[in-house]
């Protein structure tokens, strides 16, 4: 009997792909810039983008898409403690978002406007590099406890990242990270990512990342 094989990946990719594109057509139209931001689980991407919308939020109107396989935690601590729209997107399992359900969590942000939305991926070093959720930036979390080898073992995560913050510098007297050996691992992965050193609990660094939004925003604005 003959065996037929069908490449359903590939197929998967490309229909993802052609979504993410026309989201990034769409938002664009509307004026909003869309930043997916990724790390692994404990990284500090709620801390972090805490303290990134409270340095924004008078200048952009900003939502926040946080997903997660269950649970709200994230989502009611966006809104409490920033007062911006939030809303939670269960993932039914899955390690990642897509481009597909992204489209969904914009259109669940009932028709507002926003100047500014966030994405809070899955925490996982591996499947959200692999599908294009129709970011206009991607922006990945390294924290100081996971170690500065991390893009030696995970590489696509950093060659899709066009930003990397390396947080939880505070801690840096008691874990062996070095911050110089982080950048030139990151770099080896991807010669073009834009490198910060922040403390997201105290603050540190958070100032620079925010004008470094401000000002990408601006010149995506006019292109």
């Amino acid at each position: 009997m003959a065996i037929r094989t069908i490449e359903i990946k590939k197929s998967a990719f490309d229909m993802n792909s052609n979504r993410a594109e026309r989201t990034r057509e769409e938002l664009k139209n509307e004026g909003t810039f869309f930043i997916n931001v990724m790390a692994s689980p404990g990284a500090g991407k709620t801390t972090t983008l805490l303290a990134l919308i409270n340095k924004l939020k008078d200048e952009f109107k900003i939502a926040v898409m946080e997903a997660d396989v269950e649970s709200t935690v994230d989502a009611v601590k966006i809104s409490e403690l920033t007062g911006t729209h939030s809303i939670q997107i269960h993932t039914d399992g899955q390690c990642h978002m897509d481009a597909d359900m992204t489209k969904e969590g914009l259109d669940g942000l009932d028709n507002n406007h926003f100047d500014l939305i966030f994405l809070e991926n899955i925490g996982n070093m591996v499947c959200p590099a692999e599908f294009d959720t129709g970011s206009h930036l991607n922006l990945f979390i390294l924290s100081v406890p996971e170690g500065d080898d991390k893009p030696l073992k995970y590489p696509l995560m950093y060659q899709v990242s066009d930003v990397v913050l390396i947080n939880k510098i505070d801690t840096l007297d008691y874990f062996d990270f070095s911050i110089e050996r982080a950048k030139h691992n990151i770099l080896m992965r991807n010669k073009n990512a834009v490198i910060y050193t922040i403390s997201a609990k105290r603050g540190d660094g958070i100032d620079e990342v925010a004008s470094f939004i401000k000002e990408t925003i601006k010149k995506w604005r006019t292109q």
